[in-house]
């Protein structure tokens, strides 16, 4: 059972800023990188389901963080189906994001009143998601969906929409004020923010300051 109601992680997200998207098959890694991004001031992790056994490591994991960061909310990212998201929220998963639009799996996250993000690509997915439901909407790939000029225009009609845009965003300072400055409500970043070769290298202290960095860089923007 989720820990946190849908309007929390809603809240949180949004007060977070960067939402760290992110899978490895070795738990050992997972651990290491969550603490790091834990350390760097990040509230809120999507562990995205990819792999074989994806779901047992994500429970092994979600058991491990609410024992040792019980303030951090874990959901989970790249679920396509009803049937994977209620399996997801059995094993305690805060909320479920998809790279598609899927109604199938707002029946059954609102139903136990949990945040679902659709992956939406046009102002059309955008408005039924919303009739769907959704508090938060995803656009996917972001960058490839119109970027940063596609959020301002989706804001002007309708400034009541909250947007998460993952794909094409990058931890600086220029690519982060141009979302922010769109009306964006939180991005995810993965790669750009922890990359291959931080992991290969297992620099942890590294990332820490690199997440810090991005989450400073979200703040001072908002602070404007």
């Amino acid at each position: 059972m989720a820990r946190y109601s849908r309007i929390e992680v809603a809240v949180r997200m949004r007060e977070t800023g960067i939402i760290p998207v992110f899978y490895n098959k070795d738990s050992g890694i997972c651990r290491n990188v969550i603490k790091a991004c834990y350390e760097g001031g990040i509230r809120v992790f999507e562990f995205t389901n990819r792999g074989d056994y994806a779901h047992e490591l994500f429970s092994e994991l979600n058991k491990w963080a609410e024992k040792n960061y019980p303030d951090l909310i874990m959901g989970v990212g790249s679920v396509t189906d009803s049937g994977t998201s209620s399996l997801y929220i059995q094993l305690g998963a805060n909320f479920i994001v998809s790279p598609i639009l899927n109604p199938d799996m707002a029946k059954v996250c609102n139903r136990r009143k949990i945040l679902w993000c659709p992956g939406c690509a046009s102002l059309s997915e955008i408005s039924y998601a919303e009739e769907l439901g959704a508090e938060i909407v995803k656009i996917f790939p972001g960058s490839s969906v119109g970027g940063p000029a596609f959020v301002k225009a989706v804001k002007g009609p309708c400034p009541w929409t909250s947007i998460m845009p993952t794909g094409g965003v990058e931890p600086t300072m220029d690519n982060l004020k141009e979302w922010f400055s769109s009306g964006v409500t939180c991005v995810g970043i993965g790669s750009k923010l922890i990359s291959g070769e931080m992991i290969q290298k297992e620099e942890w202290g590294l990332l820490t300051t690199k997440v810090g960095e991005a989450v400073n860089i979200v703040r001072s923007l908002r602070n404007k």
